[in-house]
């Protein structure tokens, strides 16, 4: 009997080890995740951590915002260890307004056509691939899709922006805003049908406390752990996993 030939995937570790441990070493390498979650619960310091700690690894990282401005977003994420603002004037890390952009290129401040659409894409992809970015995050997938007028737009937008960047061996996070309570990954329900993996962050009330959780959903190309933890935020390590105790759920 023949045995099966196993071919392990390159990897893009987060440098969060818990995360990292029940992903078998990473993400694989070109992979689109969608990072859903409810406000306060941790989406973009998990996007950001994401990023610096590549750049500790070799790779160029770009932050693209669609929810606050770059200045206060700097400012929110100066207070975390893992942020320095000396990566962004090294070029290692780029952070750029997506809106900003947006404006300059003359597009609709309300919603998009078809071609409007294709331009912002390109920008997206050339941009990456000027700054050879080996990872990505935009911030958020949510109020992009809000300008992309029906749901083929935005399945024809995500596939086509998750197949470039692929190309390009870059590995995105997408972060997703969901209501609270609400058993779903993303706002049109179309997102997590196209991205490779899922990474599911939302609130536990607790004895009247609320309690941030983390669980890994899906991810293609790996097996991986979907067992929920415990999310703490700390000054000092970024995102902080500890194993869910079952009285806590």
């Amino acid at each position: 009997m023949r045995e099966k030939l196993i071919v392990e995937k390159p990897r893009c570790k987060t440098g969060i080890d818990v995360l990292d441990s029940e992903l078998n070493g990473g993400i694989p390498v070109g992979s689109t995740v969608l990072v859903s979650g409810g406000s306060g619960v941790g989406k973009t310091t998990l996007c950001m951590q994401f990023l610096c700690n590549g750049v500790k690894l070799g790779d160029k990282g770009v932050f693209f915002t669609a929810t606050e401005t770059v200045p206060k977003l700097k400012k929110h994420q100066n207070v975390f260890d893992f942020f320095d603002e000396k990566l962004i004037k090294s070029g290692e890390l780029s952070i750029i307004d997506l809106w900003s952009i947006s404006d300059r290129l003359g597009l609709s401040p309300e919603r998009y056509n078809l071609e409007e659409a294709n331009i912002l894409f390109e920008v997206i992809r050339d941009i990456s691939k000027e700054l050879d970015a080996k990872r990505l995050v935009i911030d958020s997938i949510t109020s992009l899709c809000y300008r992309l007028q029906t749901r083929e737009m935005i399945r024809e937008f995500i596939f086509k922006l998750g197949s470039s960047l692929a190309a390009l061996r870059c590995t995105t996070l997408l972060t997703s805003e969901v209501p609270p309570r609400v058993f779903q990954y993303s706002q049109y329900e179309i997102e997590e049908f196209i991205a490779d993996g899922i990474i599911f962050l939302e609130d536990v009330e607790r004895r009247g406390d609320l309690i941030r959780t983390f669980q890994i959903v899906k991810m293609r190309g790996t097996s991986h752990g979907r067992s929920k933890f415990v999310l703490n935020i700390s000054e000092k390590n970024g995102i902080e996993l500890a194993p869910m105790l079952k009285s806590h759920v």
